[in-house]
């Protein structure tokens, strides 16, 4: 992620004093948003609260499981018994003694940061007086929530910190820590992974840059195969991947046609036709009942639903006359016809779905 920067990563006793420093000039309360994975940037968090008489207050099962599990295992040292706090305790501690660490769902803390500037997290909400202190790096794909994130949290009274703003410190490796991995290392061939393709070809320029020649650097895409034999790397190919579409307990059965369905009900709503019909008498029984979600608001939109209304019924009359009827012919010609006029009246192209019931006698079936 970090390929092109030509900046130093600073050291962890650079970014504790920085952390310290922070903590230090903050009369009010102080909100860390974190990763929980990262267990060196809580112990700073935890060391430089305690420096300062504050107190450390977990939220979100995450961060509890992990700061747990590290104490448990001596990778996390308390450096006193009261540095911890429990949830319960947050509304009785003063605002200059307490340090709040949210990590989020999934180590992702900008959602929830969102729900505290809206008033809408289960403890804790962002007001007057507050600074949000973020120490995760913000990736690029992540910046407008960034953006918008820090836009609630002033609107709802408080401030915020980036640790990225003043100084240069990130989980991912910068331009100098891949030259000297690679150093280290002396490798025969280097394949970038992971990352957007101008990064990886980032990396590879600083391969180039090292010694390893252009032949033996490969940028892979994909489903591409690089095969290892005989100790030689070469490209061998492509195979078909994709990413794997996840819905509900259903994996990989998505198809791009219900992906369509889906995408048009987003942008322009669905409209219903229900007509019943007689096919031996070969008459409309009843005048059609039409009606939308998410298209048309209906009570202005009489007009529109009146004249679709008479154009289903036209066409049904037109299909039920033609001896070589055909339900399938029918329902895709209501489809046809009502999708040119809609897109005529309005310049959108709802899903569509007519409703065809046939009546014989005492009996009624739906098509």
């Amino acid at each position: 992620a970090n390929a092109e920067s030509p900046y130093p990563n600073a050291n962890e006793h650079e970014i504790y004093d920085h952390i310290k420093e922070t903590f230090e000039y903050q009369d009010g309360r102080i909100i860390v948003a974190g990763v929980a994975s990262n267990i060196q940037r809580i112990q700073q968090v935890i060391n430089a609260a305690a420096s300062l008489g504050r107190r450390v207050v977990l939220t979100g099962r995450d961060v509890e499981k992990v700061v747990k599990t590290a104490i448990r295992m001596d990778y996390i040292k308390l450096p006193n018994e009261d540095v911890l706090a429990k949830t319960k305790e947050l509304k009785a501690l003063a605002p200059e003694k307490t340090v709040i660490l949210e990590t989020g769902r999934m180590g992702e803390p900008m959602k929830s940061l969102q729900r505290m500037a809206t008033s809408r997290h289960r403890l804790i909400h962002i007001h007057e007086g507050d600074l949000v202190f973020i120490t995760t790096t913000i990736a690029h794909a992540m910046e407008t929530m960034a953006a918008r994130t820090k836009d609630m949290i002033y609107r709802a009274g408080g401030d915020v910190k980036v640790l990225g703003d003043d100084i240069h410190s990130s989980g991912h490796a910068y331009k100098n820590d891949l030259q000297l991995m690679i150093d280290l290392l002396k490798p025969q061939y280097l394949v970038p992974v992971q990352g957007e393709y101008r990064l990886m070809a980032a990396h590879a320029e600083i391969a180039h840059e090292a010694g390893i020649p252009t032949a033996n650097i490969f940028i892979v895409g994909m489903g591409d195969i690089l095969r290892y034999e005989k100790g030689k790397m070469t490209a061998s190919g492509h195979v078909n991947a994709g990413n794997t579409m996840i819905d509900g307990i259903g994996v990989g059965d998505i198809g791009n046609i219900v992906l369509r369905d889906r995408k048009m009900l987003a942008e322009d709503g669905i409209f219903i036709a229900v007509v019943t019909i007689d096919r031996k008498k070969k008459r409309v029984v009843s005048k059609p009942k039409v009606t939308s979600r998410g298209f048309v608001y209906l009570k202005t939109s009489r007009d529109l639903l009146a004249e679709s209304g008479t154009l289903v019924t036209d066409t049904v009359q037109k299909n039920l006359d033609n001896k070589e009827f055909d339900w399938t012919h029918l329902k895709q010609d209501v489809r046809d016809k009502l999708s040119r006029f809609l897109f005529e009246q309005t310049k959108r192209r709802p899903v569509i779905l007519p409703v065809i019931m046939e009546v014989n006698q005492n009996s009624a079936k739906r098509q």
